[in-house]
């Protein structure tokens, strides 16, 4: 079983799905309930202070509840559109093998000691070079090739210095 579900499964979506359609339903009911009222009483002319004042209040509060179930809407359908760019993960070990591709990596290569007797400084470039010779890099795998140690000195210092 994968750690994150399905969004067919998901709890929190379609609670937001759902709270949404009712934002917009509850909204809805509001705003047309309200505003139908208040005009019905202002053609009538009996319409109070109470019809028209607190009508308006309650028909914004709609209007607002109908906007915030659009959103929510809105936010279901992105979540649902980024899932669908997130590829599925494997159901088995026998799966994830076939499908993650196999990399293989090149054995390291030894490093000599240093010896009291030989200076450090020259030992450690010899390493670097004799490290950086050693490797080719092909697309995204590193192949380490066997080079003349002395053929990669004598490039080194043969090359102009500036």
């Amino acid at each position: 079983m994968t750690v994150h579900p399905r969004l067919v499964r998901s709890v929190p979506f379609w609670t937001l799905v759902v709270l949404s359609v009712a934002a917009i339903g509850a909204g809805a009911y509001v705003l047309v309930d309200k505003l139908g009222t208040m005009e019905a009483t202002i053609l009538d002319g009996t319409a109070t202070g109470v019809e028209v004042y607190v009508g308006q209040v309650w028909g914004v509060s709609g209007a607002v509840l109908v906007g915030a179930g659009v959103v929510g809407l809105a936010l279901a359908l992105a979540v649902a559109a980024a899932r669908a760019l997130v590829p599925a993960a494997p159901r088995n070990a026998e799966t994830a093998a076939a499908v993650a591709p196999v990399v293989e990596t090149a054995p390291a290569t030894a490093v000599s000691p240093v010896f009291a007797d030989e200076p450090a400084a020259s030992h450690d470039l010899s390493d670097a070079r004799d490290a950086a010779a050693s490797e080719v890099r092909t697309g995204d795998e590193t192949v380490v090739t066997d080079t003349d140690t002395d053929t990669t000195d004598a490039a080194h210092r043969d090359a102009p210095q500036r």
